[in-house]
Formats: structure tokens, C-alpha cells, sequence
């Protein structure tokens, strides 16, 4: 294993640390409780949006806290949920008093806890709505989860349901779009590589030199299959048709599009894959209205990509516009 760490057992710590003082302008990280935060919290009749999940995913979650986005985020062990007083604390610290928006990926481990969290939040008074995303196509059912996981999708719903919650919309009304986006988004993923949990310090699964595996997890869980090496269109394909299948895109349609990076391939070649990704949803009369290429929702140090879309309209679009300030997504301010 080579890895530019100290101790194991310090990576979560010692990486939180160094994200405070690079991003002291945007947010304050709580090394105690172990979330981070944005510098103006709590903001007085905004709802609070608040996510997390394992780390090792970098830059999702803790890099998009900020205006526009998220207002806290609870970064657990490497590939390990966060605890439901982790959970509680950044609920707390986000509350102006319109309640708070958890926004959970489908791991079994963070469904638990969250929901533990809203429990222990309303028994202090704070209204709290968990919106869950499991946009994963590629399997019913994983080592970590029961149905769909939850991927690339929330990254993407956090930056359309921030932009909305800035305008001071209730909660009620910030949880509906959640779980629309939620709703019109699919994602599928691919590994060339596997990746190597600090703490276990070996690669969590063995791959050919000429093999591939289709459908895979960000913990670099199994996926549909294992597959000898396509080239980037065919690969392209494979992860495209399941999704615009379950999605039932039609001819006409918009989307917005993310060629995701799983932390080891360059940027190069995920504009590649964008590239065979616009080529195919032209030929299928569907446009991309939108896109994000780059590494966004991670698996450590795993080369392959995965890709997102999202069915788009007038009011998604809208609040994707709106302006972002975080130390991995920022536009229009």
C-alpha cells in the first residue's frame, strides 16, 4: 500500500484538519463531533440541507458545503457510516429554525442512522425530513443495502436542492424537490481498478490486466459483471443504455449529465467518455442541457467513471443555475 498517510486509524481526522485551514473562507470543521459546516450557519428561516456517508469519496461530502449547497456535512470512518450523534450535532448547528433537510444515499448503515438522528432532532424540537437517493441501476440489492444504492445522483441533488432552499422555500417544499431529482435520475459505474481502504491495506478486490468490472459500487462492491477490456465508446454504451432504458428518456428530452471520475482516471479520459456519452444521447435525439465532468463522488484511488443523468425541466434547471460557493463546486456569485 502506498498511500501519503500517517497512522490508519488518523486519515479521517488528520484530512479534516487540513480541510479546515485550505477552506477557513467557507466553512468551519467541528474536529470533536466530526463534521464540517458553513461559516454562516445557522442562517435565521432557512432550512438546513445536511448529508454525509463514509469517506473516501472526496470531494462529496464535506467539499460541498457552502452557499448553494449544503449546510453541514458528517464525514464518517473510510467507507463507514457517520453515527447518529454525529449527525445530530451538524443538525443543530444548521437549525435557523425552518427545520432541517437530511439527505441520506441508500446504504443500510446510513438509513439507520440518519433516521436515529431525526428521532433524537425532534425530540429537541427540530423538525427534520430524510429524503433518501438510490439512483444506482446496476443492482436490486448489495452488500450494504436493501434495493437501489444510492450514487452520483446526490451529488447532483444537492446542488439543485440547495439552490432552492436559498431562496428561504419551507421544508416541505425543498424535501418534494429532493425526492423529484431523486426520482428523475439514474447512475451506473465501472471499475479498471480497485481500490485500497487504508485500514485494511491491501486492494479490496483483484482485477486482470485485461478485465473490468461492470455495475460496480463506490465501496467497490461487486457490480453486474466482470468483463474483458472495451474500448471507451463500447464502455460508454454499456453504462448509458441501462440508464436512459430505466429512466424512459425520450426523443426530445433534456438532460443533465455527469461524467464522474472514481478518484485514478484522468481527466483526459473521462472527456472521452463524455465525448461517446453526447455521441450516443444525439443519436437517441436527447440533449444535454447540462454537465459536470470530473471527480465528484469517489472510491479513493479506483480508475473507471460512472455516469449520471438527470431528466431535466424549467425548475430544475433554474435552481442548477443558481450560484454556488464550496471548495469543490462554485459558479455565478
Amino acid at each position: 500500500m502506498k498511500k501519503l498517510i500517517n497512522q490508519p486509524e488518523d486519515v479521517v481526522k488528520e484530512a479534516l484538519a487540513g480541510m479546515a485551514l485550505a477552506h477557513a473562507d467557507l466553512v468551519n470543521v467541528d474536529l470533536e463531533q466530526q463534521f464540517i459546516v458553513r461559516r454562516d450557519a445557522p442562517i435565521k428561516n432557512k432550512v438546513g440541507v445536511v448529508s454525509g456517508g463514509g469517506s473516501g469519496h472526496e470531494p462529496m461530502h464535506g467539499g460541498y458545503v457552502g452557499y448553494g449547497m449544503l449546510d453541514a456535512a458528517c464525514p464518517g470512518a473510510v467507507f463507514t457510516s457517520p453515527v447518529p450523534d454525529q449527525m445530530l450535532a451538524a443538525t443543530k448547528a444548521v437549525d435557523g429554525g425552518a427545520g432541517v433537510l437530511h439527505i441520506v444515499k441508500n446504504y443500510t448503515g446510513d438509513v439507520m442512522n440518519f433516521e436515529m438522528a431525526a428521532e433524537l432532532a425532534a425530540a429537541e424540537g427540530i423538525e427534520v425530513v430524510n429524503v433518501v437517493t438510490n439512483d444506482d441501476v446496476a443492482v436490486q440489492d448489495s452488500l450494504y443495502t436493501a434495493g437501489r444504492r444510492g450514487v452520483g445522483v446526490t451529488v447532483l441533488l444537492e446542488k439543485i436542492v440547495g439552490g432552492l432552499a436559498e431562496t428561504g422555500a419551507p421544508l416541505a417544499q425543498v424535501a418534494e424537490l429532493a425526492r423529484q431529482v431523486n426520482i428523475q435520475g439514474r447512475s451506473m459505474g465501472m471499475a479498471l481498478t480497485s481500490c485500497t481502504v487504508p485500514a485494511a491495506g491491501k486492494p479490496t478486490f483483484d482485477l486482470g490486466e485485461d478485465e473490468m468490472e461492470i455495475g460496480i459500487g463506490i465501496h467497490g462492491e461487486p457490480g453486474r459483471r466482470r468483463a474483458k477490456l472495451a474500448s471507451a465508446a463500447d464502455i460508454t454504451e454499456t453504462l448509458t443504455t441501462p440508464i436512459v432504458e430505466d429512466l424512459g428518456l425520450k426523443a426530445g428530452e433534456q438532460v443533465l449529465a455527469m461524467v464522474n471520475g472514481m478518484g485514478g482516471t484522468p481527466l483526459l479520459e473521462l472527456y472521452i467518455v463524455f465525448n461517446e456519452l453526447e455521441r450516443i444521447l444525439k443519436g437517441k435525439s436527447i440533449s444535454i442541457a447540462r454537465s459536470l465532468v470530473g471527480n465528484y463522488i469517489t472510491s479513493l484511488e479506483m480508475a473507471g467513471c460512472s455516469i449520471t443523468l438527470v431528466r431535466l425541466n424549467d425548475e430544475l434547471i433554474k435552481y442548477w443555475d443558481a450560484p454556488v460557493h464550496t471548495p469543490a463546486l462554485r459558479w455565478g456569485r
